[in-house]
């Protein structure tokens, strides 16, 4: 994770920058193409990434391929992602574009970036982000997710919890907190995106328009990483050895008896 000294009012102008509206299209865009290049990593390393149950099971699924985070005693956070909701029919829905921003307090006078995902376990948590605004750690309870067999091994610990989230930075995978941080739908994003006027989350979900190569390679991305689980392997005993056949042998004719002269 690199971190380069800057003065605080640069940091200021930074967050500043990074939270202005946007105007050009090919910004959703770009987030949309490192969303899933976020994906293709965590599919690079099953063992160590996230549990294949736990998406699999999902009911949605966070990506924000670019989160900055600043801090100097008080400090902040905020990136620009997607959304993907698991739909009736298990597919992935078109992304929705959301965005993460918080304070932080304490850290290192400097800057870093990292990736984050965040795994949804039921929707009503998710419809809450979407349509309004979700408190991580307060709205709604969140962990740093299991990695790899992790779940399978200790679910027991995760029962509570609704939402999963994971970093990534230098190619390495981990839980990350993320308590205090909000998560809210961009309506803005959505509109200029989509073309859909307002960018409602229903609108988005909904659009059937021309297919486009960036989200449906995330929406494949995400399917072959949520795939079920292979069924462990069928071990087949082989049967016990079957004595060979002794031939039936009949038994001997009883004599016949003598007759005893007279």
């Amino acid at each position: 994770m690199k971190r380069y000294g800057l003065p605080f009012a640069l940091i200021v102008v930074l967050f500043s920058l990074a939270a202005a509206p946007h105007k050009p299209a090919s910004q959703e865009l770009k987030t949309v193409e490192s969303a899933a290049e976020v994906v293709r990593a965590f599919s690079a390393i099953p063992l160590k990434g996230i549990p294949r149950g736990l998406l699999h099971n999902a009911a949605g699924v966070a990506v924000i391929p670019h989160v900055l985070k600043a801090g100097l005693v008080i400090g902040g956070r905020f990136g620009r992602g997607v959304v993907l909701v698991r739909e009736s029919d298990g597919c992935w829905s078109n992304p929705l574009f959301v965005t993460l921003s918080g304070k932080s307090i304490g850290g290192q006078v400097g800057i870093e970036k990292t990736e984050l995902v965040l795994v949804f376990k039921t929707r009503k948590s998710l419809d809450r982000a979407l349509h309004g605004k979700l408190t991580l750690g307060a709205d709604v309870a969140i962990a740093a997710g299991p990695l790899g067999r992790d779940a399978e091994a200790d679910s027991s610990r995760f029962l509570r919890m609704e939402i999963f989230s994971y970093s990534r930075s230098h190619g390495l995978f981990a839980g990350v907190s993320l308590e205090g941080a909000r998560l809210q739908g961009d309506a803005l994003a959505n509109e200029a995106f989509y073309g859909l006027h307002g960018g409602r989350p229903e609108d988005v979900l909904a659009f059937r328009g021309a297919s486009i190569a960036a989200f449906t390679g995330l929406k494949e991305q995400l399917a072959r990483l949520s795939s079920a689980p292979p069924a462990p392997p069928l071990i087949i005993y082989p049967a016990p050895p079957v004595p060979p056949a002794v031939p039936y042998v009949p038994p001997p004719p009883p004599p016949i008896p003598v007759p005893i002269g007279r």
